[in-house]
């Protein structure tokens, strides 16, 4: 680190070690603050969401009173973010589509209509309030179906196409997204619930694993140095050969492409022909475990870089754009979502799913049927399908959706 006067500013120049130390002291910093404060609690709002974004108001504090400006280098950012949606692509097997059935597909289909809706709110709503139609799609799937990691790693791909503060926006829509998926996820299902008198239904054990039973994902391992490395070896191979796909993808068609994008796909390639073949033995506890590490260092970084200033000129157009996202949510989960799962109770517990993490997160949608479950009664097949979905199955509709809306209007 070194203190230098830039343009008649105090700076101060943080290396890649010291960045990534502190990212991983305001991850931690997020934790306990979490655990501390309800409203993070309750809301399902990430540790490093919590630590970064407290940092980047400081640093907006310091910038904007002339006291000093801070200078990161993220270095290593985006080979974690990689890393992270590359774990995401490990475990996208076709083969659980089979275990949720055709709720399942349905589900699916509907999640992937909302992606792509969510895309066409934020650019007709961007255009009506003249900002750039990037924008929009960052108020979009991007931050709302998507949530943090997407906006994050979505947002410098917008920057790059010349759309300034693409990633403040779209961190900031994301936490936004977190917010409002927490809120209207319960009162749909109750409304749901109590105008057709819905009772739960008898379990199904056909149905009655966990998510994570499904994925593969176990509550415990005997991780080795070993077994680590050979995941290790695997995700760093998908994220190499997913580099080299997308740059000839970028070079022969000239689509922008965010780094991720190749190595997830690679990996969800990889996964299905190793699912067949046994080429390896894939432990996914580690797998997870090195997704969760990677999500946690990556967001942190990103959030803790902001460049809060950069809101203010948007502040208005971007509270329009995102209402008319909620207000979309509303409307599809009550008549469209319901309706199309089969009206019954586990239809409303999985709307009030979509609306969490459809404008938040996945532990949102998990949250929101919790509190639904806990009051109504149980809900096994809402357990397995949301998730599944919500966790890595829309990023395959998802992603190639952000990715052509973004090159259309770029």
């Amino acid at each position: 680190m070194k203190i230098e006067i830039v343009k008649g500013v105090l700076t101060l120049n943080v290396d890649m070690i010291a960045t990534l130390a502190l990212s991983l002291l305001l991850l931690f910093l997020g934790t306990y603050l979490r655990k501390k404060i309800n409203f993070f609690e309750r809301f399902c709002i990430p540790a490093p969401v919590i630590g970064g974004l407290l940092f980047s108001i400081l640093a907006l504090i310091l910038k904007q009173s002339n006291i000093i400006t801070i200078s990161m280098d993220t270095t290593f950012q985006s080979p974690f973010m990689i890393a992270f949606f590359t774990t995401i692509g490990l475990g996208a097997s076709f083969g659980l589509v089979k275990k949720g059935g055709k709720p399942l597909i349905i589900y699916w289909i509907l999640c992937s209509i909302m992606a792509v809706m969510q895309n066409v709110i934020g650019v007709s709503m961007a255009k009506l309030v003249h900002i750039h139609p990037i924008l929009g799609v960052m108020m979009g799937a991007v931050s709302m179906e998507g949530g943090h990691g997407a906006a994050a790693a979505f947002g410098p791909t917008a920057e790059a196409l010349g759309v300034q503060s693409a990633t403040t926006v779209a961190i900031a829509a994301a936490t936004f997204g977190l917010i409002a998926g927490g809120l209207i996820g319960g009162p749909i299902a109750k409304h749901l619930i109590d105008k057709y008198d819905l009772k739960p239904t008898e379990v199904d054990e056909s149905v009655g694993e966990s998510y994570k039973e499904a994925a593969g994902i176990s509550e415990k391992s005997n991780v080795t140095s070993s077994v680590f490395l050979l995941q290790l070896a695997v995700i760093t191979v998908c994220m190499t050969i997913g580099a080299m796909a997308s740059t000839w993808i970028t070079k022969t068609t000239g689509a922008a492409l965010p780094g991720y994008v190749g190595a997830m796909f690679t990996a969800v390639i990889f996964r299905n022909l190793n699912d067949k073949f046994k080429i390896v033995k894939l432990d996914f506890y580690t797998i997870d475990l090195i997704g969760d590490v990677s999500l946690g260092i990556f967001l942190s970084m990103a959030l803790m870089t902001l460049k809060l200033w950069e809101l203010a000129s948007l502040a208005g157009p971007m509270i329009v754009v995102l209402m008319a996202q909620v207000v979309f949510m509303i409307f599809y989960t009550l008549f469209i979502v319901f309706k199309a799962l089969g009206k019954d109770f586990d239809a409303a517990v999985m709307a009030a799913g979509m609306a969490g993490h459809g404008l938040g997160a996945t532990p949102n949608a998990i949250a929101n049927m919790g509190a639904v479950t806990e009051k109504y009664g149980p809900s096994t097949k809402a357990f397995l399908i949301v998730p599944l979905v919500g966790a890595f199955l829309i990023d395959l509709v998802g992603i190639p959706n952000i990715v052509w809306f973004m090159n259309y209007f770029k």
